[in-house]
């Protein structure tokens, strides 16, 4: 019963408000050893993937056109965010090491929630690059300029980050004095939020305003340029240009559907889902930050027959 104790121990813990500990993955304690070994897979496959996509990318010169360089951006975003989040999830199932400074909680808490804003304005950007390409191509080179994507790249940068700080501000106020048990595998916002002994409704409204505000934004700018671009595949006078035109943008969709489906429903489940097992939550949300960024690069990977090609060209040279 060592875990048992440690919650107990970290409940009477509330003396220093320095200290927070997270409690893994609720009611399956017994079957954190066995977890840990498709997250860890997973962890492993988005590290070599998402490294091999961008040393690919870098090293062909073929590839420097603006859909790799936003695809490269999505690659060290997916990096960042499943760096953040594995390792001490894999430390809490395999060591039971839960314990995170407060400080330590708030770092992570900002690289989680502005990476995945800064991801949300990439994959806006990735339509409007599809856009282009199909509804402009003559333009494409002209209007997607290197400068124009740095300052694109920027600009999703500056919005990640100028969203995220306000919430840190609102948290950091909050006192601090009962359970400091985060029911959470990593300090999510709103798991921290609900240990606070002072009201909190101020960080819960700008937490899912902020959510649904540029969620649904990015959500309905990417909706846009995919109406446009079914318009002008549909104006294709054969079936084989229509799919050869929709085909480019597989890759993006799949990515957008990992991407906002599961942030979407673990937000409105840790809202509203009362009645929804601890354990799913958790599992749900965990996954969240490992399986996009394993299966990026593995779709882009597949659907682009310029990675694969030269993936398949480095393994070669690998092997001889």
């Amino acid at each position: 019963m060592p875990q048992q104790d440690n919650l107990s121990d970290s409940n009477s813990a509330g003396s220093d408000p320095s200290v927070f500990f997270l409690s893994g993955i609720l009611g399956l304690e017994a079957m954190h050893l066995w977890i840990s070994i498709p997250f860890c897979s997973m962890f492993t496959v988005a590290l070599l993937g998402n490294c091999t996509l961008l040393y690919v990318i870098k090293t062909e010169p073929s590839l420097h056109k603006p859909m790799f360089y936003f695809l490269a951006m999505l690659a060290f975003i997916d990096l960042v965010l499943s760096t953040t989040t594995m390792p001490k999830l894999l430390s809490i199932l395999w060591l039971n090491s839960r314990e995170i400074s407060f400080n330590a909680c708030l770092v992570q808490m900002f690289f989680l929630h502005s990476f995945f804003d800064i991801e949300s304005g990439v994959l806006v950007a990735m339509a409007y690059d599809r856009y282009v390409a199909i509804c402009n191509p003559l333009r494409y080179v002209t209007i997607l300029t290197n400068s124009v994507i740095a300052k694109i790249g920027l600009a999703a940068l500056a919005r990640g980050v100028l969203i995220v700080v306000p919430l840190l501000f609102l948290l950091r106020r909050l006192p601090f004095c009962q359970s400091h048990v985060i029911s959470h595998c990593y300090c999510e916002h709103m798991a921290v939020v609900k240990l606070a002994c002072a009201s909190t409704w101020i960080n819960s409204f700008y937490g899912l305003f902020t959510t649904l505000l540029f969620v649904g934004l990015d959500v309905t700018l990417i909706t846009l340029s995919y109406v446009r671009i079914l318009r002008t595949v549909l104006s294709l006078a054969s079936k084989e240009e229509q799919l050869k035109a929709f085909g480019t943008c597989v890759s993006h969709l799949c990515a957008i559907f990992m991407v906002y489906t599961p942030v979407v429903l673990t937000s409105i489940i840790h809202r509203f889902g009362y009645q929804v097992a601890p354990h799913i939550h958790i599992l749900m949300a965990s996954v969240n930050f490992v399986f996009p960024p394993m299966m990026n690069p593995i779709v882009y990977g597949v659907k682009t027959k310029q990675i694969r090609d030269r993936v398949r060209l480095l393994f070669r040279r690998k092997n001889f």
